[in-house]
């Protein structure tokens, strides 16, 4: 779906991203440049590919006003941003010991023999185009261009981290060990990632690189891995102690928070909580922000115990959760997502769930873990953040005492997967690889979730999708929801530990307020795919929706000293509840006049159907209620 007219040909990604399709890698560059240096409102992520820049947004308004402003740049781009790029890109000097497995190989494909391989990839200024498939993963060009070499005809199990290595016209560093098909020429101990830094990655996009032969022998067994001083804790500042105690972690268990958005660029995923509806709802009930650090598990099944007292809320699935004291006497927790307290000594056991896939037990001040990039979510994908719980684990916790900054913003109410999921898409950017057999095939079958998913994405069984087009698509930038076809034809749906390149064609992309909904399905659970168009306003509403008001509320209160039981209707004891969490006075006394006068409207407009008798008519009977309320 193209979203923009003008030089280049803008598509959206989406409902949250759009992509620019470029002719070569100079206007890349070019484009990314502009967009990082205008700093767009609203812009996420800016991720720079071979041929293409993903942007990706905080909404859709965003989405469309940065689509508009690509549309609008000149064809010629890419020679002005070349011109920006050297005045503000930094330069990195990386020594390398020229002895690697393949340099002799190299030698022999380019012609120019292992001296001459040395002498040209070390005579070159390389600029870091883009990131890859690893946190510090940069492919840099500029080379001679008689060094390009094809990849291996066989990837290896494992390249070690610090290798230098060439693909293409393509040269990188590889910044920890994994699998690799790229030619190795050399090693380095450089670096290219570490946590601990200030800026984690030493190169990043638009930077330049220059390689320096050395003689001497150099470790690099380490390279690529963080240091030991490269894991902050949060908050470093104070000495906080056990709070909470992994008994039992379950199938998995894991810390995640709000994540860390904005470092796609870099090959940092934005990984956080699967269900960022479920985290929301948690610590609001407990009083956190919104993004506060908490407990996500697997089929909801976990054990903890109480280190000292706590105030703890679940959310995401439907498990029931049971509390036994050091003497054996069990209680039951209130169901749903209500805050309850758990006292010291306590174990708290939550059962396995019947209705989603991953939990959240949220504790009030949020979990205080690791950090890394300001999040302490673990990335499945790369291992980044803190690592899955195990038993015997102590965690503390941050600050009870603050207010929650997010108290009033309204929070999606929670979904359930039903007997057949629907789950909306937009379709492309990449739907033109595919027949149009393809893609009805997509949105008319019904899918099933394989077993074979999990953080990084949900794999699917069905009737596969035949393609239109044949070969490699060059690496580009997918989001949260991209759902991308590789060559079995069976789609793959990306979820929170994304990588944030892949080289498959994107037949859709999920809109961002139903992959909450995603990440809760369970193996084999039925899915049919929806297309919808990005511009819908139903598609706004759905990602922020008020929160579900009960028809009665029954709560208790004090009146002369004595507790007074009392049945409320909803809409009155929700709007008592914000009056609790409005500011008050210097002298601790609520402002009774515009208060109440707030108050009141609340009332009216949060049940605009309520009995007459019930509410409007009271208030309209007792005007004095404003003026005479304590």
């Amino acid at each position: 779906m193209q979203t923009g007219r003008g030089a280049f040909d803008v598509r959206a990604v989406g409902d949250r991203a759009c992509i620019v399709d470029l002719p070569d890698l100079d206007a890349v560059l070019g484009v990314a440049a502009i967009l990082r240096e205008r700093r767009f409102a609203g812009v996420i992520d800016i991720v720079p590919a071979a041929r293409t820049v993903l942007v990706a947004c905080v909404d859709r308004a965003s989405a469309r006003r940065v689509a508009d402003e690509i549309a609008k740049l000149p064809a010629g781009i890419a020679g002005f941003a070349g011109t920006m790029l050297g005045e503000s890109a930094r330069v990195a000097i990386i020594d390398v010991v020229y002895d690697g497995a393949d340099l002799a190989d190299v030698g022999e494909l380019t012609g120019l023999g292992a001296d001459g391989v040395i002498a040209a990839h070390t005579s070159a200024r390389w600029t870091a185009a883009f990131g890859g498939f690893a946190p510090g993963f940069m492919y840099l060009t500029g080379g001679d261009a008689a060094l390009e070499v094809p990849r291996l005809a066989s990837p290896r199990e494992r390249v070690p981290g610090g290798a230098v290595a060439l693909a293409g016209p393509f040269s990188a560093v590889y910044p920890g060990a994994s699998p690799g098909g790229w030619r190795l020429i050399g090693r380095t101990a450089a670096r290219l990632w570490d946590a601990g830094r200030e800026r984690a990655s030493l190169i990043a996009p638009g930077d330049t690189v220059t390689f320096r032969a050395v003689r001497e022998h150099i470790e690099v067994t380490n390279a690529g891995e963080p240091s030991s001083s490269s894991s902050p804790s949060a908050p470093e500042s104070r000495t906080c102690t056990a709070a909470i105690t992994v008994l039992d972690p379950g199938l998995l268990t894991l810390v995640q928070d709000a994540g860390r958005p904005g470092n796609a660029a870099i090959g940092v995923s934005p990984s956080g909580a699967a269900d960022r509806t479920a985290l929301r709802r948690a610590n609001r009930a407990v009083g956190n922000d919104d993004g506060a650090a908490a407990f996500e598990t697997v089929n909801a099944a976990l054990v903890v115990r109480a280190e000292q007292d706590l105030t703890v809320s679940l959310a995401g699935t439907d498990a029931a959760a049971e509390i036994r004291d050091p003497g054996g006497a069990q209680r039951t927790p209130p169901a749903g997502e209500h805050a309850f307290s758990v006292r010291r000594g306590e174990t708290l056991r939550v059962a396995p769930a019947t209705r989603g896939m991953r939990g959240i037990l949220a504790v009030r001040g949020g979990l205080v873990a690791t950090r890394v990039l300001g999040s302490a979510s673990h990335d499945s994908l790369s291992g980044v953040g803190s690592a899955p719980l195990v038993a015997g684990v102590a965690l503390a916790i941050g600050d009870a005492t603050q207010a929650s900054r997010d108290a009033r913003r309204p929070v999606s109410r929670p979904r359930f997967p039903g007997e057949e999921t629907l789950l909306r898409f937009v379709t492309g950017p990449r739907g033109d690889w595919f027949s149009l057999e393809a893609v009805d095939s997509m949105v008319s079958q019904p899918w099933r979730v394989s077993p074979n998913s999990n953080r990084v994405g949900l794999r699917f069984d069905g009737a596969p999708l035949k393609r239109a087009r044949h070969g490699e698509l060059p690496s580009e930038g997918t989001v949260r929801g991209s759902i991308q076809v590789p060559p079995n034809g069976l789609p793959v749906l990306l979820l929170a530990d994304h990588p944030v390149t892949g080289g498959y064609p994107v037949i859709g992309t999920v809109i961002d307020a139903d992959t909450d909904l995603a990440a809760q399905l369970r193996p084999g659970s039925k899915v049919r795919f929806v297309p919808v168009n990005p511009d819908a306003a139903h598609l706004e509403r759905a990602a922020v929706e008020l929160p579900e008001v009960p028809d009665t509320v029954r709560l208790s209160v004090e009146v002369d000293g004595k507790r007074v039981a009392v049945t409320l209707p909803g809409a009155l004891a929700a709007a008592l509840d914000r009056l609790s969490a409005t500011e008050r006075e210097d002298d601790g006394q609520h402002r009774s006049d515009k208060t109440v006068a707030a108050l009141l409207r609340d009332i009216l407009s949060a049940a605009p159907a309520a009995a007459p008798g019930k509410i409007g008519t009271r208030v309209r009977q007792r005007p004095e209620f404003e003026s005479d309320h304590r």
